[in-house]
């Protein structure tokens, strides 16, 4: 976790092309850690956002079948580890999903935590819909049925006994009152699909077989594009300390 890769001992100037590896970014004295943790600084990577919120939208997008979302705000920076990196190691960001002909609106919350030094319990996705909840890892799906409340609840103490009843009164009749059941006393329903497939080696499967058919996979350039515009944009909301909107059909920032 948090990018600590490790720098091999001889990692010495006459043995790396430094200048190569900087290319178009900012020139600076030679810094081995530069190189060998390159996603820590914002020379050379895209940090959390690029490298990890690109993998939960691609994941999103292809449950959901969406396009991408309207608005990105995200919040963050370097919590933990001050150890000269610029890319922040704690963020925070939220994205909504407007309603379409084919799918409803939703909100999209995502966040990534280096700042505990430790890797993180689960990678992965939770949808909460009107039946229950859905989590999705590498390797696992479990649902949990969980309906929504059937109502929304009232607050009663701070009025008189008379207005109290009347309250009541209306709140029921739009709420009947049900009695205990079976149904209602069962636990939560939890079911657990696990597989053993290797996603990194059905990722290869897919390119060599579009490579070799000629027929492109559905993960193409532009679905890349729709899932790292938002992930990018979730940068810019944060060091720029805004609110972003993005155009899912034509791609771009508005």
């Amino acid at each position: 976790g948090a990018w600590q890769y490790s720098i091999p001992p001889d990692a010495a100037e006459d043995r790396i092309d430094w200048d190569r590896f900087l290319g178009n970014a900012p020139k600076r004295p030679f810094e081995p850690i530069r190189l060998f943790r390159w996603r820590n600084y914002n020379d050379y990577g895209t940090g959390l956002a690029g490298d990890l919120y690109v993998h939960l939208l691609t994941g999103l997008h292809v449950v959901t079948g969406s396009l991408g979302p309207t608005r990105v705000f995200s919040v963050g920076g370097t919590r933990f580890w001050k150890d000269g990196r610029d890319a922040p190691d704690v963020m925070l960001c939220t994205m909504e999903y407007a309603k379409t002909d084919q799918h409803p609106e939703f909100t999209f919350a995502l966040r990534v935590n280096f700042a505990s030094g430790e890797p993180s319990e689960r990678f992965g996705l939770k949808f909460v819909g009107s039946e229950g909840t859905m989590n999705v890892d590498f390797s696992t799906v479990k649902l949990m049925k969980n309906p929504r409340e059937s109502e929304p609840g009232m607050t009663l103490n701070t009025f008189p006994k008379d207005v109290q009843k009347a309250i009541e009164k209306e709140y029921y009749a739009k709420y009947p009152r049900t009695r205990p059941n079976a149904d209602s006393m069962r636990p939560e329903s939890e079911e657990v699909y696990t597989s053993r497939a290797d996603a990194h080696q059905l990722h290869h499967n897919n390119f060599y077989r579009a490579v070799r058919t000629r027929k492109p996979f559905f993960e193409d350039g532009v679905f890349g594009f729709r899932t790292a515009g938002p992930a990018l944009l979730a940068n810019v909301s944060l060091f720029e300390q805004r609110m972003c909107r993005w155009d899912p059909v034509a791609l771009r920032q508005v």
